[in-house]
Formats: C-alpha cells, structure tokens, sequence
C-alpha cells in the first residue's frame, strides 16, 4: 500500500487511528498492540501477501536469538554468545542475499565462466533491506547485553510498526519501544495530530508534485533518448538529483508525519543534504538512519579509526562500498559506493594535511561530485550512465529557444534550437530546474518546518494547500527506495 494512494490516506490511516485509539482508551493497551502489529502486517501484505510468512519468519528467529544472546550470560550457557550472533547476522544477510543477489550472481558467473545458468527471476520481498538492517542492529546490541527484555507482540510491533516498514527511517529498538511503553502516548494528542498532518502533507507534496514532475525528466534522458546534448544531459541528471531528493525525503516526512499521529517520533533521516560543504557533510545530512547504521554495526567494529590511518582509510572504503552493494545488486551500485568510499578517503586525507577549502567551493565541487555519482546510481547499465555522462562533459551546447535569453545566445554565436523528442517541454523543465536550487539551497527543510510549526491559521492554510496534492493522486507512482 502507498502512502501515496487514497485507499491509505482516506481508509487504512484514520480506521488505524480510530480504532488504536478507541482500544487504548478502553485500557485494552495490549490488543491496542496487537491490533497495531495486525494493521502493520496487512499494510505489508497488501503488496504481495506471499512475502507475508517470510517476515514473519524473521522477526521469530530473530526474537528467539535476541532473547538467548541476552540471557547468555546471566544463564552460562556452554554455548558461544559469538557463533550464536554470527548465526544470526548470518541468517539474516542469507534471506537478503538470497532474494537481493542470487541473480546477480548466477548472472556474474554465467558470464565469467561462460555457463548459462538460468536465472531464477525472484522478486524482491518489499522492505527486506530495511527490516534486515534493523533485526541486525538488534541481535548486535542483545550480544552487548544493551536489549532489555521485550516480549514478542513489542518486538513485532518494534519491527513492523507500518509508518517506518518500508523504507524507514532505520529506527533503533531503544529508541522506540520507550514510547510504545509511555501510558501518555497511548491518549490522542492533538498538538501531534496537527503536526503529523502538517508534516505528511508536505512529504506528500514533494512526492506528488515535486519528485514525480522531475521522474518525467530523468525517465527520458536516462531510458527513452538515445543521445543527450550537453543542456539535455545536465537537466537529466539534475532531474534525478531532484526526483530522489525529495521522493525519498518525502516518503521520509509521510512517514514521520503519520508516525506522530500515534504519538510516536521517528529520527530525523534528512536535513538539506545539497547544502553540504564536503561529503562528510553530505552523509551527514543523507539518510542519516543508514549513516548511523553503516558506522555503529560496520565501521565501528570493522576498527573505525582505532587501527591506524591505511586501517582508516580501508575501514572507510569498505563500509561505503557494502553500502552501494546494499542499494542494489548491479555493478553500477558496486561503482556508486566506490566512489563515495574514495571521496571520503580523499576529504580524509585533505583534513588531516590540514588543507582549507572555501565553503562555497566545497559546496560546488560536493554537489556536482554526488550530482554525477548519481548517474550511476540511476542508470540501468553502464551504457546508460556513459551515455549521460558524455552528453554532459562533450555534448553539444544547443540552447532551448523557448528560455529568456535565446536571441542574446544566438547572437554569441551558440546554437539556439529545439531539444530532442523526449525533453519537447524543455522551458517548463529550466524553470523546474531553478525552482528545484532555489527550494533546496535557500528555503527551510521540512524539519525546520516542523520545529517552527504552531497550531495557527497559517499552518493550518499551508497543510491544506499541501493536501491539494491529492488530485494528482491518479498518476500513482511508487517510491525509489521501494527497490532497495
């Protein structure tokens, strides 16, 4: 199910609401539970109901492990605490890679060995590489004896809790089941409802009418046009740098927002991140939930910077790298996380030179740096990313004659024209384009909405005008992320 779809915003949101509430209100804070976790799983279900027994397979083993890893010692089992872990990480990176990579694989080998191994065609289980990461960081820290002693229908509801299912943010067990916990969370809070609604509107607005404009744009210049000139190339690539931008942190704010009508706050996963001055700043800002996973559960223990500066460097590398691999099996996201790992190693290393770089240079050379290595990550193949990149760096210069300007450029000497087939509304698409900087360099992010929010009439105008979203609801697209 879509947040973006009227069945969950007119039915499956305010029926959850109502009768969560209406449970709890009768002290019945256990089936409030359970009927939250029911309401979760059918929200999971209602993609594809055959991948329902696998999570719930998951979060039984993984339950079952967690409660051993926490007892082990408190009850001297014979047993290792370590190899009973690695069974447990090793059960969950096996579903994930099973159903994620196994054609990847098959495909890798057939071509190196020249074999030809059918493909087996799976589909990709929705939220798996969330729900993955999460149970992980959940067997770490019952190893560490950091877990406390939680029953099945809290883990479930931990782990299924429907706002956060799909595509995150990547929570933490201790930073959710203290709120599930708190009996002033279990009464309707309307300064929260307001809030939520607030802040699901604009995830909803940046979804429908900002990412989904832009995914007409990077559709065309990445799938349909067979060559890009130098203009079409960059708006391609700029589309996408957009589109992403704000359908994930627009799923983000949905997700926030719906969260907090349950009186419940998830982290904070975006914050500007196109305003970063270097890409430790960038990742920073981006998905702060993976980051913070990707440094507590891999750099951290693979030695951080606790080794030496080459074990640094190589500790950095590798955790970017298994990021990319993450994101999706191709080798396009095997290149992505290179390059990111690489970038970090060289800002690294350029810190402790102690080398200064303006901060406006740092933004220009950092935009342009992720603006490009997501050619990459967009991009079907390699083909396609090169044919991108070429039209970027050595395409024609052919200016759009429908943009202010034409006739001065033409008199220049430039080329002034129509663009190719695909991109036929290129003046409405510069102004997209400018309208896209401008909100993502110089107006407030959502997060700084909501800490400025007050229950006024100017909210109140703003959330609905955010709301009229809702009648281009029939273009129903699904969210990037959905495929990873």
């Amino acid at each position: 199910m879509l947040f973006n779809s009227y069945e969950f915003i007119f039915f499956f949101l305010p029926i959850t609401f109502f009768i969560y509430f209406y449970l709890n209100s009768k002290r019945l804070t256990e089936a409030a539970k359970a009927f939250l976790v029911f309401a979760s799983l059918f929200f999971y279900a209602w993609w594809n109901v055959k991948y329902l027994p696998l999570i719930l397979v998951s979060m039984l083993v993984n339950y079952s492990i967690g409660r051993e890893l926490a007892a082990h010692r408190r009850r001297r089992r014979s047993y290792s605490a370590k190899k009973l872990l690695a069974a447990g990480i090793a059960f969950n990176l096996g579903l994930l890679g099973y159903f994620k990579y196994t054609d990847f694989f098959i495909a890798n080998l057939n071509r190196v060995l020249d074999t030809h191994l059918p493909l087996l065609h799976l589909a990709l289980p929705l939220a798996i590489s969330f729900y993955t990461f999460q149970q992980i960081s959940y067997l770490v820290d019952s190893y560490k004896e950091e877990t406390e002693e939680y029953d099945f229908l809290n883990y479930a509801l931990f782990v299924t809790f429907f706002p956060q299912l799909i595509a995150g943010p990547i929570v933490h067990h201790a930073e959710m089941m203290p709120q599930f916990a708190k009996v002033r969370n279990k009464v309707k809070n309307y300064y929260n409802i307001a809030l939520g609604l607030f802040v699901f509107s604009m995830g909803l607005f940046k979804k429908v009418m900002i990412a989904d404009t832009f995914a007409q744009w990077a559709t065309q210049g990445f799938d349909v046009a067979k060559e890009l000139n130098m203009l079409e190339a960059w708006a391609t690539s700029l589309s996408y740098t957009f589109q992403l931008y704000f359908d994930f942190s627009g799923y983000t704010d949905m997700a926030i927002g719906a969260a907090l009508l349950f009186n419940i706050k998830l982290p904070i996963n975006f914050f500007s991140p196109y305003k970063a001055v270097n890409i430790q700043d960038f990742w920073r800002r981006w998905h702060i939930t993976l980051s913070r996973f990707l440094k507590d559960y891999l750099y951290i223990p693979l030695g951080g910077n606790r080794k030496g500066k080459i074990r640094t460097y190589v500790n950095l590398f590798v955790t970017f790298l298994l990021g990319g691999i993450w994101h999706g099996a191709g080798w396009t996201f095997v290149f992505w996380g290179a390059l990111h790992g690489g970038a970090l190693v060289l800002h690294r290393l350029w810190q402790q030179a102690g080398l200064y770089m303006p901060k406006l240079l740092g933004w220009f050379l950092t935009f342009n740096f992720v603006n490009i290595a997501w050619v990459f990550f967009r991009a079907r193949n390699f083909d396609d990313a090169l044919k991108v990149l070429k039209g970027m760096f050595t395409g024609a210069f052919v200016y759009p004659q429908g943009l202010p300007f034409a006739e001065s450029i033409r008199e220049w000497g430039f080329v002034v024209g129509k663009w190719s087939k695909p991109f036929l509304d290129e003046t409405w698409m510069g102004y997209w384009l400018l309208a896209g900087f401008v909100t993502v360099l110089v107006l407030p992010n959502s997060m700084q909405w909501k800490e400025r929010f007050k229950t006024n009439g100017f909210y109140l105008v703003l959330t609905l005008l955010f709301f009229m979203s809702l009648f281009f609801l029939y273009r129903k697209s699904e969210f990037i992320y959905f495929n990873f």
